[in-house]
C-alpha cells in the first residue's frame, strides 16, 4: 500500500461510511481518485467494510477463547479444521501457551458442551485444549487505529462519524433487522436502496433500519484488513492474570492502548486476554517492558505469538487476501 492507500484506510476507520467525496476532500484527493482506489482495494481482497454485530444478534451465550495443543507435524491440519468450524470467529497458528489459538461463538447456549468437549477435542491432531469464558470486553477491532490523519482531516470526517455510546441497551431484533444486519457484515457501506432492493423493501424502510442498527450498535462499521498491510508485522495474545479487585482497570488499559484489536475480561486460567498488534519486535519489546509494565496489579503474563491467521472475524483469510463472511446460523 502507498500513501493514499493507508490514508485512506485511516479514513474509513474514522467514519467507515463516509461518501466518497467527504473521503476525498480529508485526503486532499479527487473523488474519482478515490473512488478507483477503493473499489481496487475492494475488488484485490485487501481491504473491506464490514458491519462488527451485536452478539445478541445471532447467540444467546457468549464467546471462548480456546488453546488447542497438536500432535508434533498436525499444527497447519488442526487449524485448517478448526476454521472450517462454523462457530470458528477467529482461528491462529501460534507459539507460545498452544499451537492453535481460536475464539469460538456457538449460536446457542446448549451447543457449548458439545463443541468444547467433543467437536474441537476429536478432530484428529488435537492433543489437549482449554477453554477461557468471555465474560466483558474491553476493546473492540472497531476502535483500532493506524493513527495516519492529522486534526483537520479528522475534522473533515466528523460529520460522518458514528456515535458510539459505551453500551447500547438490550432490545430484541425483528426478522428484518437480522436480515439487514447480516448483509451490512458483509458489506457496511451498504447503501439504503441497494439495502430495499435485497430485502424487498421500500427505500425509507431500508433507510430506517439502517439508522436504527447504527444507532442501537447492533452494527459497528469498521475497515477490515490485515495490519500487516498496514505495517504492524507483529501480532500477539497476550494471556494475563492480575490480582483481585484490578481485572477491571488492567482490561481498561489495555482496551485503549493502541496495540489493542480485542481485550476482553475472561473466566479461566486467564482474567484478561489481549489480542495486539505491534510493527516488529522492538515495539512489542517496548510495550512488554514499559506500558504493561506500568500497570498495577498484573500477576503473570504469558505472550502467544500469531504465526499466521486463517480466519478473523468469521472472514477468511489467504495471507493478506480476504476470502467470503461466514457468519453462523441464528440460534
Amino acid at each position: 500500500m502507498d500513501e493514499l492507500d493507508l490514508n485512506l484506510v485511516a479514513a474509513l476507520q474514522e467514519a467507515p461510511r463516509a461518501p466518497i467525496n467527504a473521503l476525498a476532500e480529508a485526503l486532499g484527493s479527487s473523488p474519482s481518485t478515490v473512488g478507483r482506489r477503493l473499489q481496487r482495494l475492494h475488488g484485490d481482497r485487501l481491504l473491506c467494510v464490514i458491519g462488527q454485530l451485536d452478539w445478541r444478534l445471532f447467540s444467546d451465550t457468549h464467546p471462548r477463547h480456546v488453546w488447542i495443543t497438536t500432535e508434533a507435524g498436525q499444527l497447519q491440519n488442526v487449524a485448517y479444521r478448526v476454521a472450517e468450524l462454523p462457530e470458528a470467529q477467529y482461528v491462529a497458528m501460534t507459539t507460545g501457551r498452544a499451537d492453535v489459538y481460536c475464539t469460538v461463538h456457538p449460536a446457542r447456549r446448549d451447543a457449548v458442551k458439545d463443541l468444547l468437549t467433543r467437536r474441537i477435542p476429536g478432530l484428529a491432531g488435537v492433543v489437549a485444549t482449554q477453554s477461557d469464558l468471555v465474560l466483558r470486553a474491553f476493546g473492540r477491532a472497531d476502535a483500532w487505529r493506524v493513527r495516519q490523519l492529522d486534526d483537520d482531516q479528522r475534522a473533515v470526517l466528523a460529520p460522518h462519524c458514528i456515535e458510539q455510546p459505551e453500551e447500547p441497551a438490550a432490545q430484541g431484533f425483528s426478522e428484518h433487522e437480522r436480515r439487514a444486519a447480516r448483509l451490512l457484515h458483509a458489506d457496511a457501506r451498504l447503501t439504503s436502496s441497494e439495502l430495499a432492493r435485497d430485502l424487498g423493501v421500500s427505500q425509507s424502510t431500508a433507510h430506517r433500519l439502517i439508522a436504527g442498527l447504527l444507532e442501537r450498535q447492533v452494527v459497528r462499521p469498521r475497515v477490515e484488513v490485515e495490519p500487516a498491510l498496514l505495517g504492524f508485522h507483529l501480532e500477539v495474545v497476550l494471556s494475563l492474570t492480575t490480582e483481585p479487585g484490578s481485572t477491571d482497570e488492567v482490561g481498561r488499559a489495555l482496551g485503549s492502548h493502541p496495540s489493542a484489536r480485542y481485550v476482553s475480561m475472561v473466566a479461566g486460567n486467564a482474567t484478561v486476554i489481549h489480542q495486539g498488534v505491534f510493527r516488529d519486535e522492538e515495539h512489542l519489546a517496548d510495550f512488554l517492558s514499559g506500558d504493561l509494565a506500568q500497570l498495577r496489579g498484573i500477576r503473570s503474563v504469558e505472550v502467544s505469538v500469531v504465526l499466521d491467521v486463517l480466519r478473523r472475524y468469521w472472514i477468511g483469510r489467504d495471507r493478506n487476501r480476504l476470502g467470503e463472511a461466514r457468519l453462523p446460523t441464528d440460534g
